[in-house]
């Protein structure tokens, strides 16, 4: 089989390449603008593509390869950032997701895996944990965008036959993530602020609930959504066994890195208690938690600190300014 990926360059995309190519014989494709992901991260045996899903035109990489499953994991996934780059966030996720599934559907794909997220749940009716046939209820505009995307999908399946399979990821974490971006993925955020002398940044009193799952668990379960005849056309939530409070997830980071100290910063606008049932993971996909979070943490630590010197990226001009959280404000503001 052929298999696409987008998103090739970040932490799910590049992993799920390598554990397909390690793990089977089937070939592999990806698409990335490197943007949020490194080159670095490619497997070398997967024929990769530059290309802007919200820009570019791939239809010539889907007649060439005739894919048979596409999982598209490219998005820019800065959930509490998404209120001041509203435009760059639809644009990124809805027109991005759009130019997938017309090819899909143009080249017969067999199954579309989208993987959405979490926060199309919202606040879940302050009623964690959040099960697959909630009505989604996202209060941003990064949750929003994906909702938009899950309608999309479903609505190309019935009027076009697309078979999809909606992946609700649950903060996954590991080798490879992005540990240089200020605005997303908490404990990247805090290995790369401990390794440049500053303290760990918590948004309010840190008793905010969440879930985390490390990578290497959620890779074959994956690869199952693409294949199993029971993930058809299904929404599944993946991974998050155990939850955590901010203030204890960081806690179990400093313990690992055996130093660190936290620093609160004002709130801003999340929900308080957001985590989800994985039965269905469990069910469906097969998946099972291997890696707890201090053994995950242990893994991807020992790996960060073996990475070379990156900037770190922090966006120059925000679309709207008001109301953004100090903490994100330029210096000279």
């Amino acid at each position: 089989m052929n298999i696409l990926i987008t998103g090739n360059a970040g932490l799910m995309g590049s992993r799920l390449a390598d554990w397909i190519i390690e793990a089977t014989d089937h070939n592999v494709v990806g698409i990335d603008n490197l943007s949020g992901g490194y080159e670095e991260n490619i497997n070398k045996k997967v024929i990769f593509y530059k290309r802007d899903l919200d820009k570019d035109d791939v239809a010539d990489i889907f007649i060439k390869h005739k894919f048979d499953i596409v999982y598209h994991m490219a998005a820019y996934a800065a959930e509490g950032l998404s209120p001041f780059i509203r435009k760059f966030n639809y644009v990124n996720n809805l027109v991005a997701t759009a130019n997938i599934v017309n090819n899909a559907i143009k080249n017969n794909v067999k199954r579309l895996v989208f993987t959405s997220t979490m926060a199309v749940y919202g606040h879940g009716n302050n009623n964690p944990p959040f099960n697959e046939d909630m009505l989604p209820q996202p209060i941003d505009p990064y949750g929003i965008a994906k909702y938009g995307c899950e309608m999309d999908i479903q609505v190309a399946g019935e009027q076009h036959g697309l078979d999809w399979c909606i992946i609700r990821p649950h903060n996954v974490y590991g080798v490879k993530q992005n540990i240089w971006d200020k605005y997303r993925n908490v404990l990247g955020i805090w290995m790369y602020q401990h390794m440049q002398g500053l303290p760990l940044t918590i948004f309010g009193d840190g008793e905010q609930k969440r879930a985390f799952s490390f990578i290497d668990d959620c890779l074959e379960p994956l690869w199952m959504a693409g294949i199993d005849a029971r993930a058809s056309k299904q929404i599944i939530n993946l991974g998050g066994i155990h939850e955590y409070t901010i203030n204890e997830a960081a806690n179990h980071l400093i313990q690992v890195m055996n130093s660190g100290n936290k620093v609160y910063l004002e709130p801003r606008h999340e929900a308080k208690f957001a985590f989800s049932t994985y039965q269905k993971s469990i069910e469906i996909l097969g998946y099972k938690e291997t890696t707890n979070l201090e053994e995950g943490l242990k893994q991807m630590w020992q790996w960060a600190q073996n990475q070379p010197v990156r900037k770190r990226f922090e966006w120059d001009n925000f679309e709207l300014d008001k109301g953004i959280y100090g903490f994100w404000k330029k210096k000279d503001e």
